[in-house]
């Protein structure tokens, strides 16, 4: 993946995000398009060697269009000014943990994953797990790896008090009141140029695995 052109692309887009300036500029997005399926296409295969549970990886669907849906928004500019791609499987796509990661026109890239915006049943069933078996909670933010990469879970949306039926000196109240579950970490890909993203990347996502692991037990239906 040519970072550098990725980023001069996306740049480009920030400042000219209209439909004319895409359609002339369309061949080098084929080209970037093309690299970014590949690179998405390499770090699904490391990952697949250390999480068997992702299931299959379509590098292709795992990608997000750069469209935007305007229909709902009040920004009408056309066009997302980041690539994007999501590991998990499509087919159980908002119900299971996945892998996630973008590069945006500031040349920043955003690695992490876990769940995101869960339906109400799936977030309750997630806190439910976190009351009932605190101890592997626990376990998970004093992995290693994991914290040392992410710091905890994300606090994105967090609820100022506990959600209906969960009394405020419950273990780990501040996580039942988490809104998401998700590790995100960011790094400045423009000032400090990898050699091998896929290998960082796989790196981060190795670092996440406690707590995919986590999630999928805490989502389970027995829980």
């Amino acid at each position: 993946m040519h970072i550098k052109a990725l980023i001069e692309f996306l740049q480009g887009l920030e400042q000219n995000n209209n439909r004319p300036w895409f359609a002339w500029n369309k061949p080098a997005y084929d080209v970037l398009r093309d690299e970014f399926q590949a690179l998405v296409g390499d770090v699904a295969g490391r990952v697949a060697k250390f999480d068997r549970a992702l299931g299959p990886v379509d590098p292709k669907k795992a990608m997000f269009r750069i469209y935007r849906d305007t229909r709902f928004s009040k920004d009408r500019t056309p066009y997302k000014t980041h690539f994007s791609a999501a590991l998990n499987d499509r087919a159980k796509r908002g119900l299971a943990p996945g892998y996630y990661f973008h590069i945006d026109h500031q040349g920043m890239l955003l690695a992490g994953g876990g769940i995101y915006r869960p339906e109400p049943a799936l977030l309750a069933r997630i806190r439910r797990h976190i009351a009932a078996k605190p101890a592997s909670l626990t376990r998970l933010l004093r992995e290693p790896r994991f914290a040392k990469t992410y710091g905890g879970l994300s606090n994105e949306d967090a609820l100022k008090r506990p959600p209906k039926g969960f009394a405020a000196d419950l273990a780990h109240i501040d996580a039942i009141k988490l809104r998401h579950y998700f590790g995100m970490i960011e790094v400045d890909v423009k000032k400090r140029p990898p050699k091998d993203l896929a290998a960082d990347l796989a790196r981060y996502f190795r670092d996440l695995l406690p707590l995919m692991t986590w999630l999928r037990s805490a989502t389970a239906e027995q829980s």
